[in-house]
């Protein structure tokens, strides 16, 4: 998805396909798209969960399993998003899916069953898949190698946007009811998508290099084992992700505007989290800066299970929600440096470890909701499996490092 070159600074002359002053603007519509795609409509369920329950429109199980039918919808949109782009444009399939989940919130206003919000949870959720994968792809080849970095934070910063946004409004949307939440959520990703229609760029051809394609079925073994690490790193930011509010709301007994609270402290730090983890990989390299970020994410996962005072649910919040798209840039950069000849072999790498986070997370999320369940609403068992998750990818990495190096 992008082109940096690892271990060498990136010259700072003009790209052949970047237009004075269209970055920018470019980098909003992706921007734009990651808020609407996974920003709004797959973050702004996590505050409504103890309004649906408290509303009698499903069972406190169900809700928790129609949240976890996004993730296998963004499993899905990973996996068909190169046949989508593919059959009718990258930019056109992205402009598509905008506009499918702005349906999919004016949809979700009307409870007609189980099945009808199920389809429509993971629709929403087939949208941030075919987004994660397509937009930078289509902005990035348009940017100089010195400006990749930054342009990459602000889309993938997009995600962080929608979860504070979702965690400003929807209190103040439900005030209104639970069903002009919905619509009041539509209607900001309605203007998103035509505020951000005609910002997108015109789809730059791939360049394949026919001497690597002999080479394009072999990936090193660090690749094969980033591949399981990122699942696991998607294992770990489940119980955030979908359970934070209703853990502070109903578990704490805090109600639903505490929650809120923290779920726009969550946010604030996904705002800022690609910013700082693409600049941390910059400056010391993506090898060694993902293994602190998985070192300080384990703690920060595990930390409501030690305390659950204000500062540490603060701080946990703050650092989960960080990591939550700030994973990214991290993966991509170790991508680029572990495949770093060949443009193919890294996208179809960026590609399976897009498909392996959506798997273990779709996974996860029905996984932990079947234990949520059975023990009867316990968040610290879900919070102390996702630290033991992010552990085991630390893991990973050390044994790997040493075995290297005693080879």
């Amino acid at each position: 998805m992008t082109e940096l070159n690892a271990g060498s600074k990136p010259r700072v002359h003009a790209w052949p396909h970047e237009r004075p002053g269209s970055t920018w603007r470019y980098a909003v519509a992706g921007l734009s798209a990651s808020l609407v795609g996974l920003g709004l409509a797959r973050f702004s369920y996590t505050p409504l969960i103890p309004a649906l329950i408290a509303a009698k429109w499903f069972s406190a199980s169900d809700v928790v399993y129609l949240g976890a039918a996004n993730l296998a919808g963004y499993l899905a949109g990973a996996l068909a998003a190169r046949a989508v782009a593919a059959r009718i444009g990258a930019v056109r399939a992205l402009r598509a899916m905008m506009l499918l989940a702005t349906l999919s919130f004016f949809a979700s206003a009307a409870p007609v069953s189980f099945t009808w919000f199920f389809a429509w949870r993971f629709l929403s959720g087939l949208t941030g898949g075919i987004i994660m994968v397509l937009a930078a792809s289509v902005i990035l080849p348009h940017t100089s190698p010195a400006r990749r970095g930054i342009v990459g934070g602000v889309i993938f910063a997009g995600v962080g946007l929608g979860v504070a946004a979702s965690g400003t409004l929807v209190p103040l949307l439900l005030k209104e009811g639970l069903q002009q939440s919905w619509y009041g959520l539509g209607a900001l990703s309605a203007v998103l998508t035509l505020a951000s229609w005609w910002s997108w760029p015109a789809e730059a051809k791939t360049a394949t290099a026919p001497s690597h394609h002999a080479k394009q079925h072999h990936t090193p073994t660090a690749a094969r084992a980033l591949l399981i690490q990122y699942g696991l790193n998607a294992v770990a930011l489940v119980p955030h992700m979908v359970f934070i509010v209703d853990f502070v709301a109903r578990g704490l007994g805090q109600g639903i505007a505490a929650g809120s609270r923290y779920w726009v402290l969550y946010g604030l730090g996904a705002i800022v989290g690609p910013l700082i983890t693409g600049h941390l990989g910059d400056r010391s390299g993506f090898g060694p800066a993902l293994r602190a970020a998985f070192l300080i994410e384990a703690a920060a996962v595990l930390l409501p299970t030690v305390s659950t005072a204000p500062v540490s649910l603060i701080v946990s919040s703050v650092v989960v929600g960080g990591f939550t798209p700030g994973i990214v840039p991290l993966v991509l950069g170790r991508i680029h440096e572990l495949v770093p000849h060949s443009t193919e072999q890294q996208r179809a790498t960026w590609s399976h470890a897009t498909t392996s986070f959506a798997l273990c997370q779709a996974a996860a999320a029905y996984g932990f909701s079947w234990m949520y369940a059975q023990t009867g609403g316990d968040h610290l068992v879900l919070f102390a499996l996702g630290g033991a998750a992010v552990v085991l990818a630390l893991a990973i990495d050390l044994g790997l490092a040493l075995t290297t190096r005693r080879a």
